[in-house]
């Protein structure tokens, strides 16, 4: 099995991921640096819109490798995941079968015939062990998942490998870079976390925010993205349905610049609050909480 050197130390992590546009503290670092050396799947854990999809996707842009995505909700099943034969494909190749050879066709041919590469539909997982080239899987939410799920995928990343009946086992020549994200919704089993690497994100604190921000919008004035950080944190602070993220910060750091906005006072604030708060009763607590108006 083909290995790939995707880190050589925690600083390279550090510094390759910051030229792709993600800022990684120590821990991140170190993290991101052993699952790649120890080829094991990384399991991040956090609330919603504090990175952990984006850490992906920077380890992609930063290495050169293929992101292969698996978007998880409920009622995925194997078929989403992994593969599924071209039915309505096979049915017209049966029909055209006997059309050409008479109902004396045997199942033995027409077996041999459909079950091939030509009507086998990958998803994801196998689409990620097939590749030969670097490759991230990105496995999103898993916690969305059912524990069914949560068993093939315990399957598939403890070997690496797949067995399709009609075709035999495919084995990765070259073992991907795996994240898996939840957002802790529900709990995982611990046979999947103990085959994985574990980090915990949650939102920075406000001097990295800061960095993080002014690193996406470097136009935005240093004073106002003081001010949009301070704002963001004291947000995050109220019972929302839905606390502001790290992209929904850089958004209002777009929309501060758009709007040429030197000072963010009170009224900026609330004029520009859509682009951070997406509830309408979010927008009202924040209102009233940080007496914005009045």
């Amino acid at each position: 099995m083909g290995r790939m050197t995707w880190f050589s130390s925690p600083d390279d992590v550090t510094g390759r991921l910051a030229g792709a546009g993600y800022l990684a503290d120590v821990a991140t670092a170190t993290t991101a640096f052993l699952a790649g050396r120890l080829e094991k799947p990384l399991l991040i854990e956090g609330p919603a819109g504090v990175g952990k999809t984006e850490l992906a996707k920077a380890v992609a842009r930063s290495t050169g490798a293929e992101l292969v995505r698996l978007q998880c909700y409920e009622g995925l099943d194997e078929a989403r995941a992994l593969y599924e034969w071209n039915y309505s494909k096979q049915l017209l190749r049966i029909q055209a079968a006997r059309g050409e050879n008479g109902p004396t066709q045997g199942w033995d041919a027409t077996h041999d015939d459909i079950f091939t590469e030509e009507f086998l539909l990958t998803r994801p997982l196998l689409t990620a062990i097939r590749r030969e080239q670097p490759t991230v899987l990105l496995i999103d939410e898993v916690d969305k998942t059912d524990v069914e799920v949560e068993g093939l995928l315990l399957e598939v990343l403890s070997d690496f490998q797949v067995t399709i009946p009609e075709l035999g086992t495919v084995a990765a020549t070259r073992r991907p870079f795996v994240v898996l994200t939840s957002n802790a919704a529900r709990e995982l089993s611990e046979a999947l976390k103990r085959r994985c690497l574990y980090l915990h994100l949650d939102y920075p604190d406000a001097e990295r925010e800061r960095e993080i921000v002014t690193a996406q919008v470097p136009e935005l004035d240093d004073a106002v993205a003081r001010r949009l950080v301070e704002t963001v944190v004291r947000l995050r602070e109220l019972e929302l349905k839905k606390a502001p993220s790290i992209a929904e910060s850089i958004d209002w750091a777009r929309t501060l610049v758009a709007l040429e906005v030197r000072e963010l006072d009170q009224a900026a604030i609330t004029a520009t609050l859509g682009a951070v708060l997406k509830h309408a009763t979010d927008q009202d607590r924040a209102v009233r909480e940080l007496k914005l108006r009045g």
